[in-house]
C-alpha cells in the first residue's frame, strides 16, 4: 500500500522555493532527496516569521522525530515551487508539519509533492525532550491569519 498524505488543514504560511540546477538529478527532474531539503527551507522560514530558529522556538529546540513524503509529479530547473505549511496533531510534546509543494505550469497548479514531519520539543542544552512553549502553541492556533491566502 502507497503512503497517502492528507493536506487538509488551514495553511498558516506560504512561501515560494526556486529548483535550482544542484536540486537537478540525473533523470533531469527534481531529485527526491531535495523534497525534504525544500521542505526544511520552508520550515526555517516558517519559524523565523516569528523571529524563531529550529535551535530557539519560543524557548524549545525543535527536532524531526520522522518523516513521509507522497510524490505526485516531476519538478523542473526554473520551476518555482509554493510551499504551503500546516500545523496538525499537536501534543504536549509534538507536532506534525504539513508541506504542499506545487507549480504553476501551463496555466495549470501541479502538485509536486506531499510532505508530514513529525516535530518534538528539545531542550539541546539538557539534551531530552520537553513540553512545547504554549507561545509557540498560539502561534499554531492562528490558524485563521492565512485562510484566504
Amino acid at each position: 500500500m502507497r503512503i497517502k498524505i492528507p493536506f487538509n488543514t488551514p495553511v498558516l504560511f506560504k512561501t515560494q522555493i526556486p529548483v535550482r540546477v544542484c536540486d537537478i538529478n540525473y533523470g533531469g527532474h527534481l531529485g527526491n532527496d531535495r523534497i525534504l531539503s525544500i521542505a526544511q527551507d520552508a520550515r526555517i522560514l516558517f519559524l523565523k516569521q516569528w523571529n524563531y530558529t529550529e535551535l530557539n522556538a519560543a524557548g524549545a529546540g525543535l527536532i524531526m522525530a520522522d518523516s513521509a513524503i507522497q510524490y505526485k509529479a516531476e519538478s523542473f530547473l526554473g520551476d518555482i515551487i509554493e510551499v504551503s505549511i500546516s500545523v496538525d496533531t499537536i501534543s504536549s510534546i509534538s507536532f506534525d508539519l504539513f508541506y504542499k509543494l506545487s507549480t504553476d505550469r501551463d496555466g495549470k497548479k501541479i502538485d509536486i509533492a506531499f510532505v508530514k514531519t513529525g516535530m518534538i520539543a528539545f531542550n539541546y542544552e539538557k539534551r531530552c525532550i520537553m513540553n512545547i512553549p504554549e507561545e509557540l502553541k498560539r502561534h499554531f492556533s492562528l490558524r485563521d491569519s492565512l485562510a484566504d491566502m
